[in-house]
């Protein structure tokens, strides 16, 4: 299972959104767009205005896959960690804090637009 609290989930590199995986795609409500899609290894990890939706592929033929939402709503409050500050950054990381006291904690591989992200997550905060 892809682990938000722990360690996180990290090396998140970026996705080109035809190679987002189709159950997401299906999962999409009206009104909602891909953001930023990211993946590690088989599993993804894709933004939306509206949510954080994460699938982790199981098994040597990836039929069986567990998707997980995690809707913006019910963020309590969020931080971004940076080595610097500007619209792409690599090596960046995300933080979610959730009012049940728990914590959702993503790190970026490659160039992010993080502040983008930071943003959309703020309209809901």
């Amino acid at each position: 299972m892809l682990d938000f609290t722990k360690k996180g989930v990290i090396n998140l590199h970026g996705l080109p959104l035809k190679m987002v995986n189709k159950n997401i795609l299906n999962l999409l409500h009206s009104g909602e767009n891909v953001v930023a899609p990211f993946a590690v290894v088989r599993d993804q990890v894709i933004f939306t205005n509206k949510r954080i939706i994460t699938v982790e592929v199981n098994g040597i033929t990836g039929v069986q896959q567990d998707i997980f939402s995690l809707p913006y709503r019910k963020v309590q409050y969020y931080g971004i960690k940076t080595a610097g500050f500007a619209e792409v950054i690599p090596d960046s990381s995300l933080l979610l804090f959730f009012a049940d006291g728990k914590k959702a904690e993503f790190h970026f591989q490659e160039k992010a637009n993080i502040i983008e992200i930071g943003r959309i997550i703020g309209m809901y905060c």
